[in-house]
């Protein structure tokens, strides 16, 4: 049977961050259980399209997920169990923000299958956290890791973040102490965005202006600060015991994110919930963001988009397009550009024999050049028939990753 891995969007949050992008916000409880009902509803709705799939993961994000009541996270996971088949030794990760957390609450989670969290905390120092329009202190975060592990949760992610404004090495390296000295299973080291549309970029996009053209930036690291922090999150993570699986995220040995690793090898998925995306049959689509509409029960009625999929597959008709109904299916240039783009962003790479397999070429047929100077840089090896970065190929990976990007 096939595999499938799930995603469930909770847009909600306490308060939305000024460097957050993503789409969320604040909404009473009544348009909170409001939401609920209707995403069961859509779960009802399109589980009977994915019949010949195995669920391998469960991944619920936002917003902030834990801002739901222990006994709707229950309701929801309850749906999926009873509509998909969802195995038992599935990955189940629940999103949290520290002060939207209980006893109680976490042993409702526990109870209904999740069994591994996500805290966010981004910063163990107080006023980097305040800085960034985050709710919660350090030492809210430390009596939520301890309400986890009280629980039973002995599978814990926490995201921890660089390039802060005002940010030195210095502090970086102490968020990096404190959360070791819990000892989670794994740590997500993302460096900030400067998105457009949030109030960070308000404040600091002349600043990335600068660092971009070289220059000194006013408040945020200069691109060699950052550098040396990607390099010292590296170092300092390694001697702790993690090991990097990808160019952000760290685990103990063993504990690699699941659902992580299903989205950078093209596992398919799909996406339920407000503005959701989904991967199936090589297609991709996504929910209505308006909040209003998807109340309104105006969600995507997946077996009718795998129709029209399946009509393009056999007419070649709009592959490659982005058409209505609003369905993007990647011709086989844009295949091959996704496995390269997504694969290497992992430290084990990609597989040369899955690339001939999948495209019926060899990586050379397509990317020889490329692949040639990039070996040449020190940017990228091979070994063992996989292609993969090198540290300072991971270092400089957005132009890399580039570089894989086909000419129409």
């Amino acid at each position: 049977m096939r595999e499938l891995e799930l995603y469930v969007h909770i847009p909600f949050c306490v308060r939305k961050c000024d460097y957050c992008d993503f789409l969320s916000m604040p909404a009473a409880e009544n348009v909170r259980r409001h939401y609920v009902d209707k995403l069961i509803a859509e779960i009802r709705q399109n589980a009977s399209a994915c019949y010949d799939y195995q669920i391998s993961s469960i991944f619920f994000g936002g917003g902030t997920p834990s801002m739901l009541s222990g006994v709707q996270i229950a309701e929801i996971m309850r749906e999926l169990r009873q509509n998909f088949k969802v195995r038992q030794t599935a990955e189940i990760t629940l999103e949290c923000n520290p002060g939207t957390l209980t006893g109680q609450k976490l042993a409702l989670y526990k109870t209904a299958g999740i069994n591994r969290l996500s805290l966010g905390l981004q910063s163990a120092d107080n006023r980097e956290l305040q800085r960034i329009g985050r709710i919660h202190t350090f030492e809210e975060f430390l009596e939520s890791f301890d309400l986890a592990r009280k629980a039973g949760f002995s599978n814990i992610n926490v995201d921890v973040m660089s390039a802060l404004p005002g940010q030195s090495t210095k502090d970086w390296l102490y968020t990096l102490k404190k959360v070791t000295e819990l000892r989670p299973e794994h740590i997500s080291a993302y460096s900030l965005m400067i998105e457009e549309g949030t109030p960070f970029y308000e404040r600091f996009a002349e600043d990335e202006l600068r660092r971009q053209r070289g220059e000194a930036p006013r408040d945020l690291p200069s691109e060699e600060v950052e550098r040396r922090m990607y390099e010292l999150t590296r170092e300092f993570l390694t001697d702790q015991g993690y090991v990097r699986y990808e160019i952000s995220n760290y685990a103990k040995p063993g504990r690699e994110c699941r659902h992580n690793i299903g989205y950078w090898q093209l596992i398919p998925y799909l996406g339920l919930g407000l503005g959701s995306s989904s991967y199936l049959e090589q297609a991709r689509f996504s929910n209505t963001r308006s909040l209003q509409e998807y109340l309104e029960g105006k969600w995507n009625d997946v077996s009718e988009i795998l129709k029209v999929v399946k009509g393009r597959k056999e007419t070649s008709a709009s592959v490659g397009k982005r058409e209505e109904p609003d369905i993007f299916l990647p011709d086989k240039r844009r295949q091959m550009e996704e496995y390269m783009f997504l694969g290497l962003r992992m430290t084990v790479g990609i597989a040369r024999k899955t690339f001939q397999k999948l495209f019926g070429v060899e990586p050379e047929g397509v990317y020889g050049e490329k692949l040639h100077k990039l070996q040449q840089q020190g940017l990228l090896k091979q070994s063992e028939g996989r292609i993969f970065l090198t540290e300072e190929g991971i270092s400089v990976s957005n132009y890399v990753l580039c570089e894989f990007l086909l000419e129409v």
